[in-house]
Parts: C-alpha cells; structure tokens; sequence
C-alpha cells in the first residue's frame, strides 16, 4: 500500500474511528456530560479507565474537583445526542435538559448514567496528568451498568442486537456493519 510521509501530524485521524462516549459528571449540584472519543482501558486488575479531556473544558474541573466521572457507551441510534453534547458547553447549557438525556441512579458513585447508553462505568478518579493539550484521567472502575441483552455470553457485543456510534474525526460519525464481522481464533491465526 502506497503511503505518503508528513513531519507535522496535522489532525491526525488515522486512528479512528473510536467508541463515540459520553462521559458524565455532577459537581456541587451541577451535572455535565461531553462527547468524548479518546478513551481506553488501563488494566483489569484493579479494573482503570482512562479517558483525555482538554483543561480547558468545563468538564475537566468538575471531573477535578468531583474526583469521579462516568463513562457512557453509546449506540448509533442516539448519536445525534452524542453530537449535540460535544458540540455545546456545559458552563451555559444544561445538556441533560437540552437534549433530553434520561438518567438511571448510579450504584456507587455521585454521576449521572444515560440510560440510553449500552454500557457504562462508574470511575473514581485515582490519576489525572496533563500531555501536551489534554489531560489523561484515570478512574478506577467501581460500578459497571449493562443492557446484557446486548451482549453475548462471552461478554462481546451483539451487533444483530446493538451498533455502537462510532467516531471518525471532523465531526464524522458511523456505525459498525455486522456483516463484516469475524472471529479469528488466536490459536489458529496467532501460530507461527
């Protein structure tokens, strides 16, 4: 495959798409939630999620001085939701509100579950350290909610049952296609 070679990264969206999420949180009386597209499992034992999150952003003190925030798994079915969420601020919008999230109670924790989400976490945050323009906060997961008629019985999500949103960059969103699915066993593919 022909590649073409830049020094400067740009945009650098060659590594999505990503699980579209919202992330969630409440403050002092206060809950917010923000689109977030770069996140990723840190271990699984103890169980750490990590989620990046301008300093700029309204969401990132609330998450600072709350200490915990929730992360929402989203399908395309309700990406408009996740677009409208990412596309406004919270410090004058009350996007629950706004774009009518409905809410489930969180089992541990003080954060807001949108309960049109697939999945979602509920992490206390034990790290939080700023690289270069957004912070990379680490929560512990201490609570995980699941639609499990979603999912099947090897914990791996049906795609005849739910499409995940996902993000491709520049405002871009898509779905996975289910046909394109394969399972490919490590024990075959994974011997040399």
């Amino acid at each position: 495959m022909l590649k073409v070679v830049a020094e400067n990264a740009g945009a650098f969206y060659q590594h999505y798409p990503r699980a579209a999420t919202i992330v969630t949180v409440n403050y002092s009386g206060r809950k917010n939630a923000m689109a977030v597209a770069w996140h990723c499992p840190m271990s699984f034992n103890p169980p750490y999620y990590g989620i990046a999150v301008s300093p700029k952003r309204y969401t990132y003190n609330m998450i600072t001085e709350s200490k915990q925030f929730g992360v929402n798994f989203m399908p395309y079915e309700k990406i408009e939701a996740v677009a409208a969420v990412g596309g406004s601020s919270g410090s004058y919008t009350d996007k629950f509100t706004e774009f009518n999230l409905a809410e489930d109670s969180a089992v541990k924790l003080d954060v807001p579950i949108i309960r049109d989400a697939y999945a979602a976490f509920e992490c206390r945050v034990i790290d939080n350290r700023v690289f270069g323009d957004h912070a990379w906060i680490i929560g512990e997961i201490v609570a995980v909610h699941t639609a499990e008629s979603v999912f099947k019985e090897d914990g791996v999500l049906d795609l005849n049952v739910v499409q995940p949103a996902l993000y491709l960059g520049g405002d871009t969103y898509c779905s996975a296609d289910k046909t394109t699915i394969k399972f490919l066993d490590k024990d075959i593919y994974g011997k040399k």
